[in-house]
Formats: structure tokens, C-alpha cells, sequence
């Protein structure tokens, strides 16, 4: 049997059925959490302040990385910019060709090579695709494959320092631990069913800047949000 698509399964069914049955994100040593599907159709107005500041800083040639159900992807299309929708799960993507996205690309990020773009997108913690803090090198030089001489691109994570901290503020890190403390394994679970974990990575704008001149690549600005969040956009050194 396949990987089960808990997040496309619930995508598709909203979509197609309105269904709103929240998908439970597992992640041990964290409570539950849920997620209505129903997030995932969300308005401009509806998003985060930095998705909106991504939005309106994307130009040229866009590529929607995770695409999911096309929020992102319609509002630039509706702006008139030229976006392609690049998503791995093949339920979201018939849900994003039903809703008239125009161009819609199957495939995982890592294996995608075919075109470069003037920006890449990447948004609802879009560091995460690289699952691990040893695999960001990699991630990043991908990125900055797919990237015309002078393009950006705007990619947000979160610093998970805060979830260490004390009363005062100090946070106590184990230096000698074996993983970065950014880094989460989440299930996801819809209608009963679990798919496969997968690691999930958050990482700090610190150890982003120094992994992306690693590759060739720096951080132009960065936009910090309400909690820990931020925008950072990247171009090449």
C-alpha cells in the first residue's frame, strides 16, 4: 500500500466534498494538533502578515513550492503574475487544477529541474522541506539551481528557541545533543488513518545565513514576525 495522503486526502475532500474534518498533526513529545482543511483555501486577507509581505514581494516568474490547495498560487495568478504550482501530493494537485491554477507541476522539489524562476516561494515554514539541519545544504543548493542570475527567494521558518525558555527569557540548549533542537517528526492523521512520520525542519535566521553562503547564496533581508516567525528573502552572493 501507498504512503497514505492525509494532507491531500483532507485537501481533496474539502474541496471536492466540503468536508472540514480536521487532520491531527502528531509529533511526540507535543500535544495533538489540528488542522482544518478549510486553512488551506484561506484569502489574502486570512494569511499571516509575512505570507502577505511574501506575496506582494513576489515578481517575475513565480514557483509555488507545496503549493497544497493554491491559495498562494491564485492570488498571484489573479495579480497577473506568470506562477507555476510545483506539488508533490497528486490529490492536491488535481484539487489546484480544479480550481484554475494554470500551470501545475507533479514532482518533488528535489527531483525538479526543468525551469528556473525569478522567485521561489516557499511559505507555511517552507524550511521544513528540508527535513533535517544536515540535509539544508543540499536543500538550499537545489534552490539556487532553480534560480535565475537575479532572483529571490522568500522562504519563512520560526526559531523554536522560545519552546527552551525560561521565565526570564534565558534558554537552556543541550549543546551536545544529537539533533538541532529545530528539528520535529510529524504524522499526520485523517479520517482514522496515519501516513508515514516525516521530519520537519525549523531552523533559526543565524544558522540560515551561514548555510546559504555555504552554497553560493545570501540572505538580502529578513522580516521577523509576532512569535519567533520570519521572512527571509535570499539572492545569490
Amino acid at each position: 500500500m501507498l504512503s497514505y495522503d492525509a494532507i491531500g486526502q483532507a485537501v481533496h475532500n474539502y474541496h471536492f466534498k466540503r468536508i472540514d474534518k480536521p487532520i491531527t498533526i502528531h509529533s511526540e513529545g507535543f500535544d495533538e494538533d489540528f488542522v482544518d482543511p478549510s486553512y488551506f483555501f484561506r484569502s489574502f486577507k486570512q494569511m499571516p502578515k509575512l505570507e502577505q509581505i511574501a506575496l506582494q514581494k513576489a515578481s517575475g516568474t513565480v514557483l509555488d513550492v507545496g503549493a497544497c490547495a493554491g491559495c498562494h498560487s491564485l492570488f498571484l495568478q489573479q495579480k497577473g503574475v506568470a506562477v507555476t504550482a510545483l506539488e508533490q501530493s497528486a490529490l492536491c494537485c488535481e484539487v489546484l487544477k480544479d480550481r484554475g491554477v494554470d500551470q501545475v507541476i507533479h514532482a518533488d522539489l528535489m527531483n525538479f529541474s526543468s525551469q528556473k524562476f525569478d522567485t521561489l516561494l516557499l511559505l507555511m515554514n517552507g524550511t521544513g522541506i528540508a527535513g533535517r539541519l544536515g540535509n539544508l545544504k543540499t536543500f538550499l543548493a537545489q534552490l539556487k539551481n532553480l534560480l535565475n542570475p537575479n532572483g529571490q527567494i522568500l522562504i519563512d521558518s520560526s526559531d523554536l528557541i522560545y519552546l527552551y525558555m525560561d521565565e526570564d527569557g534565558a534558554a537552556e540548549i543541550d549543546i551536545n545533543a544529537e539533533n538541532y533542537y529545530g528539528e520535529l517528526v510529524y504524522q499526520a492523521e485523517y479520517n482514522g488513518i496515519k501516513g508515514r512520520p516525516f521530519p520537519w525542519l525549523y531552523i533559526d535566521s543565524e544558522n540560515l545565513a551561514e548555510y546559504a553562503e555555504e552554497v553560493g547564496l545570501k540572505i538580502e533581508n529578513i522580516e521577523f514576525g509576532d512569535h519567533f516567525d520570519y521572512l527571509a528573502t535570499i539572492k545569490l552572493a
